[in-house]
């Protein structure tokens, strides 16, 4: 006979996963339920395949980085947004659940603004999601359920760009949100920065790297 155990008995040490198969819709409901908003773990959930990971400190560090920068870029086009943080996006029609880094809404701002809880049935998914060191197939699985438009992942050193098309994400070169703007090239290059410089010094240098480019 198999033996239980309650969800909140798993402890992740930083950097580690827990991959647990077979968990229908309702549990899954139950275990975010269990597991609070106070929690430092993040979920992704695909048609019974629940992940449970527990970033690192880098991880944090690079996530805040990159969001810090993009708010920077949203002030200088003077773009008006919202973001959700690290929000459970979830859709019992998809059977498929994501809690990003940090996700922006910029095409679709209005919509929630003092947005308290999300309903995918009648909310839109954010236009921008940020993904630090994205390695899980269930992952891209969930995003591509729930059609979220475009991911800014970071790994091995580099930003890279997905843009959802026909049902999966192709990697871009140019953003969809900012195509007057040579993302890849200028996150990388502040993000590698960041290995010897404080991200006060990186917000004032980003803002004065991107005021030289014609946008």
């Amino acid at each position: 006979m198999p033996v239980k155990i309650a969800i909140g008995q798993i402890q992740l040490g930083q950097g580690q996963r827990v991959t647990l198969e077979g968990i229908n819709w309702q549990e899954f409901e139950d275990i975010l339920e269990d597991l609070g908003e106070h929690r430092h773990s993040l979920i992704a959930y695909y048609k019974g395949v629940l992940e449970l990971r527990m970033p690192l400190a880098g991880h944090e560090r690079a996530k805040v980085l990159i969001s810090n920068l993009l708010v920077i870029l949203l002030e200088e086009l003077g773009l008006e947004w919202e973001s959700l943080g690290s929000s459970t996006f979830k859709s019992k029609t998809m059977q498929a659940g994501i809690e990003p880094d940090d996700c922006f809404y910029i095409k679709n701002y209005q919509a929630m603004i003092g947005k308290i809880r999300l309903d995918l049935d009648v909310d839109p998914v954010p236009d921008l999601a940020i993904e630090v060191d994205l390695t899980s197939i269930t992952q891209i699985s969930v995003y591509e359920a729930l059609a979220i438009p475009e991911i800014w992942r970071y790994k091995n050193g580099k930003l890279e760009i997905s843009l959802f098309t026909d049902g999966k994400y192709l990697n871009s070169s140019v953003s969809k949100a900012f195509p007057t703007v040579p993302v890849i090239e200028g996150i990388t290059l502040f993000l590698e920065k960041s290995n010897h410089l404080p991200m006060s010094i990186l917000r004032r240098e980003f803002r004065q790297w991107l005021q030289t480019l014609s946008i």
